[in-house]
């Protein structure tokens, strides 16, 4: 089972449910070292590493197998799933997985932060509509 860190439009539980197949319990976290900003003419954001910054995100525990398969699937080819340690006051330091941008796309990534507030007022209504690896994961569900 696998603990996956997420700071993107899988912090909405509803998208998860819908990506990952299943529900699982979650906590927010803070990634360390790490730097989020927005996908170039998209809704999502892409992170990369950058001492000194941190990201807030949404940590998903016990995924398994079959979740990591479809998440996979839903972050496509530009991320590769890496192992990264997260941070929250109650339980300190928790191993996980997060997707970040490959070095090769990272010229996709703007210099403009992503804001998780933005995302929800206006954002993910054409991130549900728009993006074809989400509606196609819908699907499967």
């Amino acid at each position: 089972m696998i603990n996956l860190f997420t700071y993107g439009s899988l912090m909405c539980n509803d998208i998860m449910f819908a990506v990952a197949g299943c529900r699982t319990a979650s906590k927010s976290m803070i990634l360390n070292d790490f730097y989020r900003s927005k996908m170039r003419n998209e809704e999502y954001p892409g992170i990369m590493p950058r001492t000194g910054t941190q990201v807030d995100g949404v940590l998903y525990f016990d995924l398994s197998d079959e979740a990591i398969r479809r998440l996979d699937i839903f972050e496509g080819e530009y991320y590769d799933r890496q192992d990264v340690q997260v941070y929250s006051e109650d339980l300190g330091m928790v191993d996980a997985m997060t997707y970040v941008i490959k070095s090769r796309y990272s010229h996709l990534l703007t210099d403009v932060e992503w804001s998780f507030a933005q995302f929800l007022n206006t954002g993910k209504p054409k991130f549900e509509d728009a993006y074809l690896g989400f509606r196609d994961l819908r699907k499967m569900v």
